[in-house]
């Protein structure tokens, strides 16, 4: 069982499936990613820094790309309540796929961007 298996096992099953469809998508677009508890929330190291987390709350799912990919693609996300470093969804409205893939694609990018700063 994974940190992450050890996380979702908690979550209520339409929420866990919501989480469990980002994993996949994570898995997907960046294979290399570890799998991490990370802030107390699960998520993911790309080249051993951040990349995302994920978690459930009462009303809400959120995923925490950092900063620079919410703020990159805050028009594609209007639809989501955001904050500096997340977007928040729910069962009902998920962040679609490749909303998902382009934060992902935008913080490997930093990662590997040796002028980049932060996480």
């Amino acid at each position: 069982m994974s940190v992450i298996d050890d996380y979702l096992k908690d979550v209520e099953p339409a929420q866990k499936a919501a989480l469990e469809r980002v994993r996949v998508i994570v898995r997907q677009t960046v294979p290399d990613a570890e799998e991490v508890i990370t802030y107390g929330m699960p998520g993911f190291k790309y080249k051993k820094k951040y990349l995302i987390a994920f978690a459930a709350f009462k009303d809400h799912l959120s995923v925490f790309p950092a900063a620079g990919p919410v703020e990159a693609l805050r028009d594609e996300l209007s639809g989501f309540e955001q904050t500096k470093g997340s977007v928040h969804f729910t069962v009902e409205h998920p962040v679609p796929d490749e909303l998902i893939k382009e934060l992902l694609t935008i913080r490997v990018n930093d990662i590997n961007d040796p002028r980049a700063v932060g996480y």
